[in-house]
């Protein structure tokens, strides 16, 4: 089957991968990277497909409306994997309004000019696909009750074999109320809400999926892993806030990308015959239509695979230095304690039985190998790295922690 899929934010960590992967696996499809290029966007990442025939770049703006229902009726797009947005808590707390334009303004021009195309159509939104990719910070957090750490009650491939534990009793669920504390999380839920309503009002095929911290090739060094690899290799202190005392789930970025691939082509309950959807909607009593949000399909995507954040630093250091010829450990002493920032949840932790469940995911490598195969990346990949931290990221990165 044929078809034309917009990609946004597909220059970005996360996009770029399920870029390559469409580009890859369906030659049939004509897939298009729809990115603004701000500073977390590179078309370097995905030099490796950029000659490809079904592939095609196109710079634009998700809040620029005009522009982008142009393109829908130009390319007659039918499938919509939204992943653009501005992400990174830190840079929400200095500038909630960028966050909110950007991840708000922007999905509902997205969700405006495909509802206004398909509905054009004859067909509406029969075979038509929204799939807004949000996080799991929507959901707020979640206690540590066992800060020493318990057998948790399930596992994936992702776990690790020698640190595998949880750190509370309770995990976030496709039901887990929204409850989002940084500015950044407060977009994304508002987005989230939007891509919810736009089925609920007007019957269009959507998919929310909510996942955990991604690492992985490719990522802007301003999160946690590619920064920390790049100042141990040149020996630079690394800040950690507080004590290092919180917890996230970790999912290593090629199977979140194998995720999104199984979702948007089995995880989406199909919009009904286009007249026949009519007629049931005529049909609706005001019960029957609040029950509609209830069809929306949301996954939670998550390795199981809770780690403190100190814990993960040390892993990281053993393994860069292991790889530079190094002691092992020796940089430990570059482990620099700062000043928290306002409202630093404690705990995240995924539970995405569902998602495992309903379409047999489950992630591929284990944290270990997943370290392993990142912090190579990232020593392999030197010139990529000194491109994207200079300028800029280099401002951003003082102005951040020079004074904590």
């Amino acid at each position: 089957m044929k078809r034309t899929i917009v990609i946004t934010g597909g220059a970005g960590f996360i996009g770029s991968h399920v870029v390559r992967l469409f580009v890859n696996k369906y030659p049939e499809y004509h897939i298009i990277n729809l990115d603004k290029l701000t500073y977390a966007g590179n078309l370097a990442n995905l030099k490796d497909i950029e000659n490809k025939p079904n592939y095609e770049f196109v710079k634009m703006d998700i809040c620029d409306f005009d522009a982008f229902y142009k393109l829908m009726q130009d390319k007659k797009v039918d499938g919509i994997i939204h992943l653009a947005a501005e992400s990174h808590v830190d840079r929400s707390i200095k500038d909630p309004f960028t966050f909110a334009k950007t991840n708000v303004m922007g999905t509902l021009s997205l969700l405006q000019a495909a509802k206004l195309y398909w509905e054009s159509l004859p067909e509406k939104y029969e075979g038509k696909r929204f799939y807004h990719i949000s996080t799991d910070e929507v959901y707020g957090a979640l206690e540590l009750t066992h800060p020493e750490g318990i057998e948790p009650p399930f596992t994936t491939t992702a776990s690790s074999s020698e640190h595998h534990l949880a750190y509370g009793d309770k995990f976030f669920l496709e039901t887990t109320k929204y409850n989002p504390h940084s500015p950044y999380s407060a977009s994304k839920a508002s987005s989230d809400h939007f891509v919810r309503a736009f089925h609920d009002t007007y019957g269009m095929p959507v998919v929310v999926t909510n996942c955990s911290n991604n690492y992985g090739p490719y990522q802007f060094p301003e999160k946690l892993i590619p920064l920390f690899i790049n100042n141990i290799r040149h020996r630079k202190p690394l800040p950690v806030y507080g004590k290092g005392e919180n917890v996230r789930d970790w999912l290593y970025v090629e199977d979140h990308a194998r995720a999104i691939d199984l979702i948007f082509h089995k995880g989406f309950k199909d919009a009904e015959p286009s007249e026949q959807r009519e007629q049931s909607q005529a049909g609706l009593n005001s019960a029957e239509s609040r029950s509609r949000s209830n069809e929306v399909q949301t996954y939670n995507i998550g390795g199981f695979n809770e780690w403190k954040n100190i814990d993960i630093i040390k892993v990281v250091i053993k393994t860069v230095d292991r790889l530079l010829g190094r002691k092992e450990a020796e940089d430990m002493d570059l482990i620099t304690f700062v000043t928290d920032r306002a409202g630093h949840d404690l705990r995240y932790a995924i539970d995405s039985t569902k998602l495992q469940k309903g379409l047999g995911w489950e992630p591929s490598l284990q944290f270990e190998e997943g370290i392993e195969k990142t912090v190579k990346w990232y020593l392999d990949n030197q010139e990529w790295l000194e491109n994207v931290t200079s300028g800029d990221y280099q401002k951003y990165y003082d102005s951040q922690y020079k004074n904590r």
